[in-house]
């Protein structure tokens, strides 16, 4: 198959799993995709077991599809910058501390337990996964997906604050993801090459503070260009033009293009409130980037769906994934209750705070994307069927589970409306 044959079959299968979600099973967009995949994967699996279809123009495929130039170098952008637009720049500073503190120590503490939880588990299965997989494993999936939380968030009437909460950290903790991720998967790759804990600490200064201020005066120079457009396509264009050649220009001045993203959307989307300019731009801009958001993760679930017909799960592995999938619960839910307990004498915490932290934080498209793009290594397998397990695990029991633990905490559940948008609860009317 061709590139634009390949594209065709992805986008013509989101679109029918995103057509028959809307017609008859009205769940949010992304349990709803899931679900289409899981079913697409296990009806292409069993008719590859009763002999009734080819099996190899999926493998052929799968096999020609470069994950990693695709994903990481590619979709990464567009999910990184569509998330940090969506912040809400007075939201984030009215809760900073907490969700920073969630989103960098919280996200590094759930990787490195997450990796060793499961090295423990693979261990004690008799499975082979070396260590530093293992913590590779754990930096791909301690990134909550941003698209999955909030469309979640709109059917539960939770607290503005918590939501915010939730909400933010989810979209900000992905560059922490993936710094750590290709971090440690260039040391995975490089097994012989001694690295100092000083030549670590430097190149993640780098890597880091180099792509704040260069994300910073990325997205200051390109409001500056939007400040004297009036035409809604030009600015769209402009913006998808930033994020492209701003990701492009990170990876060659070598910081993080990832965080370099993160900080750029940021600023574009809240420049107004920044600089006190008038952004008449935003509602065009934020609609195509939520847009392209969800047709990217649509076409990452599809992909994942394609890749697991080729990966056998077998009944041990099956296993693994569910005790893993409990594992990385455990893990998120320290990573939460640590950060909790240590601003709990600073901070106002709502009421089920950690909880809802913790089942509220939903596994999707970065981690797939991470997944996927992981080079052809003996484990790459093992990890693609953690993580499949795991996201499915996340979006279809969490996913759909979430409102229940809410309505633990006297949260109410808001019903998706037919046009697919939510609408908070109406307070009653005041007596005259």
């Amino acid at each position: 198959m061709t590139a634009f044959q390949t594209l065709a079959l992805l986008l013509g299968l989101a679109a029918a799993g995103a057509y028959l979600n809307y017609r008859f099973l009205r769940l949010p967009s992304m349990v709803g995709l899931m679900m289409f995949a899981l079913l697409l994967s296990f009806l292409t699996m069993g008719g590859r077991a009763l002999g009734l279809m080819d099996y190899s123009p999926i493998i052929n495929l799968v096999a020609h599809i470069d994950f990693s130039n695709i994903l990481l170098h590619g979709m990464l952008c567009f999910l990184l910058f569509a998330g940090a637009l969506n912040v809400n720049f007075q939201d984030l500073r009215r809760h900073q501390g907490i969700i920073l503190v969630l989103a960098t120590f919280g996200t590094t503490v759930a990787a490195f337990a997450a990796g060793t939880l499961v090295w423990f588990l693979a261990s004690a299965l008799g499975i082979t996964l070396p260590y530093i997989y293992a913590l590779i494993f754990g930096a791909l999936i301690a990134p909550t997906d941003a698209v999955a939380v909030l469309g979640i968030l709109k059917t539960v009437g939770v607290s503005k604050a918590l939501r915010v909460k939730i909400s933010c950290e989810s979209l900000l903790n992905d560059g922490v993801g993936v710094v750590l991720f290709l971090l440690l998967l260039g040391v995975a790759q490089h097994p012989n090459e001694t690295i100092s804990a000083n030549e670590v600490m430097r190149v993640l200064a780098w890597q880091g503070l180099g792509a704040i201020v260069f994300g910073f005066l990325l997205g200051w120079v390109g409001q500056h260009l939007l400040g004297h457009i009036d035409d809604y396509k030009v600015e769209v264009l402009m913006t998808l033009a930033l994020a492209v050649c701003g990701y492009v220009l990170a990876e060659q001045l070598d910081v993080s293009a990832p965080i370099t993203m993160v900080i750029g959307g940021l600023v574009v989307g809240n420049h107004s409130q920044m600089f006190g300019v008038a952004h008449r731009y935003r509602k065009h801009v934020n609609m195509f980037w939520e847009l392209l958001d969800e047709v990217i993760n649509a076409v990452l679930f599809i992909l994942m769906g394609f890749e697991m017909m080729v990966v056998s799960i077998s009944p041990l592995m099956a296993l693994f994934g569910l005790l893993a999938t409990g594992a990385i619960l455990l893990a998120r839910c320290a990573s939460v209750s640590l950060p909790v307990a240590l601003l709990s004498p600073f901070y106002k915490f709502e009421k089920g705070t950690i909880a809802l932290l913790t089942w509220g934080g939903m596994r999707g498209g970065i981690s797939i994307a991470m997944a996927l793009s992981l080079p052809a290594v003996a484990e790459k397998d093992l990890i693609l069927s953690l993580t499949y397990v795991t996201v499915v695990f996340s979006v279809l029991f969490q996913g759909t589970s979430f409102h229940l633990l809410a309505s633990r905490y006297g949260y109410r559940h808001v019903e998706m409306p037919k046009d697919g948008f939510t609408t908070e609860p109406r307070k009653p009317k005041k007596a005259a």
